[in-house]
């Protein structure tokens, strides 16, 4: 694959999982879906942010240049092109994959410490904290934590979803360092037509041309009798007939 098209396919998968994070951070805010818990059910791997900013705006950002290092060069032309970008795409992906890294610690600490509840005795504890065992499968456990409402679920969930996404952004970043250094050293690889400049398709390099907008088509000077030159035939401004040749000046 070219390492332009990696690039933009990188970039877009690292900007939909930095949206997702934010999403599963921000939800995690709100046990059970209520924010009448948002001071006391929150645990503190909720407030560290894991998901917001490691894995949310840092890979973000990351995303962005990502995506920018696939598009068009500006410091070439052919399979030499687009090296600035993804070189500095290198650098971007190594501070997304330390977001992706925050991200993936933090959601694995909620996950062994559990939530942050209150039990049946009226004391607000993390009771899975210092648990020999894993309570994650056990949901007789679970029973432990009366209020907020289903909020062991509700945490186990989110914070496997960040786990993953994490994991997925750390591995991703690590493709985009390798993938930006070959764009760096090889090129983007694309043609140099996707870069160039269009241009009107005359009937060869070395021949002047002259277009006719009434008519549509390409007519060499040559075939006119006149000296080569560019010429373009277009309808006065003040209406008057077609087909006076208007001479460009200098050319």
């Amino acid at each position: 694959m070219c390492t332009g098209k990696c690039s933009r396919l990188v970039g877009l998968s690292l900007l939909a999982m930095g949206l997702a994070c934010i999403v599963a951070n921000v939800l995690l805010m709100f046990p059970n879906g209520e924010s009448g818990w948002a001071t006391n059910g929150i645990t503190l791997q909720v407030w560290l942010l894991g998901g917001f900013v490691g894995g949310g705006l840092m890979v973000l950002c990351t995303g962005c240049s990502v995506v920018r290092a696939g598009g068009k060069g500006c410091c070439g032309y052919g399979c030499c092109g687009n090296r600035c970008r993804m070189l500095h795409s290198v650098f971007c992906s190594a501070f997304g994959a330390l977001g992706g890294l925050y991200c993936l610690s933090v959601s694995s600490s909620g996950l062994s410490q559990g939530p942050w509840c209150q039990t049946e005795g009226g004391e607000w504890t993390a009771p899975f904290k210092d648990l020999s065992g894993s309570y994650l499968s056990n949901q007789t456990l679970w029973e432990q934590c009366v209020n907020p409402p289903n909020v062991v679920l509700w945490n186990i969930v989110l914070f496997s979803i960040l786990l993953v996404l994490g994991a997925l952004e750390v591995v991703l970043c690590g493709v985009q360092v390798v993938n930006g250094l070959l764009g760096t050293v090889c090129g983007d690889c694309r043609k140099a037509a996707d870069r160039a400049t269009p241009r009107l398709a005359g009937p060869g390099p070395e021949e002047d041309i002259l277009y006719s907008h009434r008519v549509g088509h390409v007519i060499p000077a040559t075939e006119r009798g006149v000296r080569p030159m560019r010429l373009c035939e277009l309808c006065p401004p003040d209406g008057g007939a077609c087909g006076s040749p208007w001479q460009g000046e200098g050319l």
